[in-house]
C-alpha cells in the first residue's frame, strides 16, 4: 500500500463500495497505518465535491481504459499534478484514445514507462499525465458517463 511507503503522505483511497471501504479501513488500521482514509464515494462524485482540484498525484490500477482513468482523474488533480496509471500490454489504440482525451482535460501524457514489478511479470508498464491546463468545468460528467461515451477526438464534447 502506498501509504505505508509513504507515512508522510496523506492517501485517500476512493472506493464506490461502501462495504470495500469498511475493510479497508479495518485493514489499515490492522496494520498500523494512520495516514489512509477510505472514501466511499466514485471518483465523479468525490471530483465534484471535497475531491475537486485536491490531489498531486493520482494513482490507478486495473480500473478501466486509458481514456477513462484520464477523465476519472483530471478533475481530481492540481495543476501540475500526476495520474499514474498501471496497466498491462501496451496497446496503440488504448495509448491514442487516452492521449485524445488527456488534450481535452489539461493534461499531457507521457510515454508508457515499462516495469517489472517481480520477477517472471511481463508486460507491464506505467502511463504518467501531467495537468498542464484547468480542467474544463463540464468535467466530471455524472456517474458512468465516462465508461459509457469515452472522450474521443470524434467526441461530441470537444
Amino acid at each position: 500500500m502506498l501509504a505505508a511507503a509513504l507515512p508522510e503522505a496523506e492517501v485517500d483511497l476512493i472506493e464506490s463500495t461502501a462495504r470495500k471501504c469498511e475493510v479497508i479501513a479495518r485493514l489499515a488500521t490492522a496494520a498500523g497505518i494512520d495516514n489512509a482514509t477510505a472514501v466511499p464515494a466514485r471518483a465523479e462524485e468525490w471530483a465534484m465535491s471535497e475531491g475537486a482540484s485536491r490531489y498531486e498525484a493520482v494513482t490507478a490500477r486495473a480500473l478501466s481504459s486509458l481514456a477513462v482513468l484520464a477523465e476519472y482523474a483530471a478533475p481530481l488533480m492540481e495543476i501540475d499534478g500526476t495520474l499514474i496509471a498501471w496497466k498491462g500490454a501496451r496497446d496503440p489504440e488504448e495509448e491514442q484514445a487516452g492521449a485524445a482525451a488527456a488534450g481535452l482535460l489539461g493534461l499531457t501524457a507521457h510515454l508508457p514507462i515499462p516495469v517489472r514489478p517481480f520477477k517472471g511479470s511481463r508486460e507491464r508498464n506505467l502511463y504518467i499525465y501531467t495537468k498542464t491546463a484547468p480542467t474544463p468545468a463540464r468535467f466530471p460528467r455524472r456517474p458512468g458517463m465516462a465508461t459509457k461515451r469515452p472522450l474521443s477526438h470524434g467526441s461530441p464534447l470537444n
